[in-house]
């Protein structure tokens, strides 16, 4: 059993927590910006604690594991005044799990070193349901000894996690991951449209295409609820947006070309203009409904 610090309960964090106290049998204090949900987090995984700030929840702890919103606020939360790298011990492990970029990522782990700590960028992949299952992919940049130590806590909600290189490699590889997942997405919608509008059984029709290559977890997990025009089952369009700038920012500054992901993230902020911000990234299909619009 390990002395667990977890920073950040929102979709993701609050079940990955949890797995790390009931899957895991870890001593685990958590800190959430909104103290209601730390004291419900509470409630729901008997036997976890919560804690004021992340420097008080990170006091004496091993591990830290972060899930919050971006940049900024995963400096506040690490090297910001009450963060718990004013509290941690030589030698402890900090594992961020925001999607963030790879320049803050590479930023923490120098201050980390700075002050004898570790720090491991790793994002996730699999989105709430996957959190919620433990079945989520984790993608780490960071020392080998750190990730080793920390890969075991992992498991307790990952079905792989991988340290693909060092410090920002993890970050980079999130950022691959949400390229293709974009051009996945509008693929999918553009051909769920066509289908319909061609007056075919979609059901029949995913149920062939999907045993051949184009095959997909997307079309898998949501043909049908997009088909159905049900966008409350994952991601949030306005956190792929979020997501997107950075890969965008990221592909500026390597040279690397990157069309199609412009252009849908310029399709997911036409969505954001319809109101659809809080739909999950399957929603783009509402653009083909109305195109003119």
């Amino acid at each position: 059993m390990a002395k667990v610090a977890w920073i950040g309960l929102g979709v993701m964090g609050f079940p990955m927590a949890g797995h790390l106290l009931m899957r895991g049998g870890h001593d685990v204090t958590v800190y959430n910006r909104t103290a209601a949900k730390a004291a419900a987090w509470a409630t729901a995984y008997p036997g976890g604690r919560t804690a004021p700030t992340p420097a008080e929840a990170a006091r004496g702890a091993e591990f830290v594991f972060a899930c919050v919103g971006n940049d900024d606020d995963l400096r506040a939360v690490t090297a910001g005044p009450d963060g718990a790298f004013q509290t941690l011990g030589s030698g402890a492990v900090f594992i961020d799990h925001t999607t963030a970029s790879a320049e803050v990522a590479r930023e923490l782990y120098a201050k980390a070193q700075a002050r004898g700590l570790f720090f491991i960028d790793a994002p996730v992949s699999g989105g709430q349901a996957g959190a919620e299952k433990g079945q989520l992919a984790v993608m780490c940049g960071g020392d080998p000894e750190a990730f080793e130590r920390a890969q075991p806590l992992m498991a307790t909600y990952a079905k792989l996690a991988s340290l693909i290189g060092p410090s920002g490699s993890g970050q980079l590889t999130k950022m691959v991951n949400q390229i293709a997942i974009a051009g996945l997405v509008q693929g999918l919608s553009e051909a769920i449209n066509f289908a319909e509008r061609a007056g075919l059984d979609v059901e029949g029709v995913i149920g062939i295409i999907s045993k051949g290559a184009a095959q997909s977890w997307q079309m898998e997990n949501r043909w049908a609820t997009m088909h159905a025009r049900q966008f409350d089952f994952g991601f949030a369009v306005d956190w792929m947006r979020k997501d997107l700038g950075i890969c965008l920012a990221e592909a500026k500054r390597c040279g690397a070309a990157v069309p199609v992901a412009e252009l849908v993230d310029g399709y997911y902020a036409d969505v954001q203009a319809r109101g659809g911000g809080r739909y999950d990234t399957s929603s783009l299909i509402v653009r083909l409904d109305d195109p003119k619009s």
